[in-house]
């Protein structure tokens, strides 16, 4: 199971490294501001806000990849501290979004499915 459980915080780590993009990058383009249900003038009015909230999901998926490779060189506890940590994070992220904003329940789901899965598996394994 602790394979499983790599394989899925991996794969949380990359959806926050997508998430990264579009919130940091891609924020006023078409295609992120339909991801999103944004106009061109909300987009322009949160980019700031959308940059830096995009930089807290690389950190978190950077942790989780730090802490993937930490068991991979053989350092168990360390590394599942930092996945803990990860995808702690992202799936209380979540929680958050689906709590205090119910409309969004669709992304705060697709958020932190791969998160819950991945606790789930690294706590049985």
């Amino acid at each position: 199971m602790l394979t499983a459980g790599l394989i899925v915080a991996g794969l949380a780590a990359l959806l926050h490294v997508y998430i990264f993009v579009m919130e940091s990058l891609t924020w006023t383009s078409p295609r992120t501001r339909a991801t999103f249900g944004l106009t061109e003038q909300q987009a322009v009015d949160t980019k700031e806000m959308a940059f830096n909230q995009g930089f807290y999901n690389l950190f978190l998926a950077i942790v989780t990849a730090v802490g993937i490779a930490a068991i991979i060189m053989g350092c168990k506890g360390i590394g599942l501290a930092l996945i803990f940590a990860g995808i702690g994070s992202m799936a209380a992220a979540a929680l958050v979004l689906l709590l205090s904003s119910p409309d969004k329940a669709r992304a705060a789901i697709t958020q932190g499915t791969l998160p819950v899965l991945g606790i789930a598996a690294l706590l049985i394994g």
